[in-house]
């Protein structure tokens, strides 16, 4: 018990620390944020009001949008987590002061709050800019949440691995792309069942997919990544 808790004080320091020094700094977060406005708007430039159209490819065009503005923000801020504490010169000291899992969990709960700050953003645009109508609204955020929370779980051990490499971004998308290729199409799918008007008992069993995925990949990434982190 005493163990758990320490481990879970280590991970909430670290997470409160990459929360005030990215409030500091808002680097991610305004990238995260003009990468999600950018794509709004040129989206919405290029196709005009898309939401209008409720015809199934319509859907899915809109979904598909969607989904692709936000791997691509994540893609481009997420892996900053682990960056940043190689190009501040701290990734030493956090090795020494917390335990790998507790690093983890810190990263992992801070890159999870940013992604859902960018869903928030990103959906709100484009519900303004493509005229986007949610007709399941309480589907559609449990699939932004569950897809969300499997793209962290996929993308936080390999902000870890790329940290200390030469180009960054183009092996962070490299390693993150097959494991999100499959969370991807199935989030793609429930979007659309939830902007359709499908019911609970249609969208469910893709829900259980996404969390069965988040499940795997978190566990698989908290056995792995003592050997990342301290290689």
């Amino acid at each position: 018990m005493a163990t758990m808790k320490a481990l879970l004080s280590g991970a909430w320091a670290i997470f409160c620390k990459d929360i005030q020094s990215e409030l500091r700094t808002r680097y991610a977060l305004n990238a995260l944020l003009l990468f999600a406005a950018c794509t709004a708007v040129a989206v919405s430039l290029g196709v005009g009001f898309l939401g209008l159209r409720r015809d199934p490819q319509s859907l899915v065009i809109q979904s598909s949008l969607l989904w692709i503005a936000l791997l691509f923000a994540a893609l481009n801020g997420l892996s900053r987590s682990f960056v940043q504490e190689e190009e501040r010169r701290t990734a030493l000291a956090l090795r020494l002061a917390a335990r790998p899992t507790a690093v983890f969990l810190g990263k992992f709960c801070f890159n999870l709050v940013l992604l859902l700050v960018l869903d928030v953003v990103t959906t709100v645009l484009f519900v303004i800019f493509l005229r986007v109508e949610i007709a399941n609204l309480s589907l559609f955020v449990a699939m932004l949440a569950m897809g969300s929370l499997s793209l962290t779980t996929a993308t936080t051990l390999v902000a870890a691995i790329i940290a200390r490499a030469n180009f960054k971004s183009g092996l962070f998308a490299v390693l993150a792309f097959p494991l999100i290729v499959p969370l991807l199409v199935i989030a793609i799918q429930g979007t659309t069942l939830a902007l359709g008007g499908g019911a609970w008992s249609q969208g469910l069993p893709l829900l259980q997919i996404l969390s069965s995925y988040a499940v795997a990949t978190l566990v698989a990434s908290l056995m792995l990544f003592p050997f990342v982190w301290e290689a």
